[in-house]
């Protein structure tokens, strides 16, 4: 499975519903696992993004579909970028002329 870290921002509706968030933090956990997604870790963190998750997917199109789904319901946006582990680095890198 693809690992993506995902860097949140709180709307100002989330910062309004804040005290429901972590009822949709599970709800979106069932989410991503429902499409064939896995959260491996969520993070509040203090400065320029409000949340940072880490998660795995089968493919762009699951990640995409989690994040379109999330992104509807109003309360973070979202930055998300594509990670690769030190062993899949070192493949890539084989591979190299």
């Amino acid at each position: 499975m693809a690992t993506y870290i995902m860097l949140m921002k709180m709307t100002e509706q989330g910062v309004k519903d804040i005290k429901k968030m972590p009822q949709r933090i599970e709800e979106s956990i069932k989410s991503a696992e429902a499409i064939g997604g896995k959260l491996i870790g969520f993070y509040a963190t203090m400065g320029e993004y409000d949340y940072v998750v880490i998660g795995e997917a089968p493919n762009n199109e699951v990640m995409m579909t989690f994040l379109l789904g999330l992104g509807s319901r109003g309360n973070v946006k979202t930055m998300t970028l594509t990670a690769f582990s030190r062993e899949e680095l070192a493949q890539m890198l084989k591979k190299l002329p």
